[in-house]
């Protein structure tokens, strides 16, 4: 692929990083823990998504959920590249599922 995209980004699925992050919740905490991967998100640039990120990190670190939280802080960047983007075309490019 480098040689016909060589300027090409990898970004990494949302779903799958859902996923592997909620895997590492028990299923009572699940909707609470999406909704915090949700906000990251929907925030409104990427310097408000990194805020966000940190963040989430710091309150599932609270929640004594450590697992999922490096799931959070290491997986997260790789999941915000669309948001290099122009707002317009995230929606398009945030998930590779069409």
């Amino acid at each position: 692929l480098p040689d016909f995209l060589p300027k090409a980004q990898w970004q990494r699925s949302v779903v799958h990083w859902y996923r592997n992050v909620l895997s590492e919740v028990p299923k009572r905490l699940m909707k609470d823990v999406s909704a915090m991967l949700k906000a990251i998100h929907a925030q409104e640039d990427r310097a408000a998504a990194d805020r966000k990120v940190v963040d989430v990190v710091e309150k599932l670190r609270g929640m004594k959920r450590n697992k999922a939280a490096t799931c959070v802080g290491e997986g997260a960047l790789e999941t915000l590249r669309c948001m290099y983007f122009p707002r317009a075309h995230r929606t398009w490019i945030r998930t590779n599922n069409t």
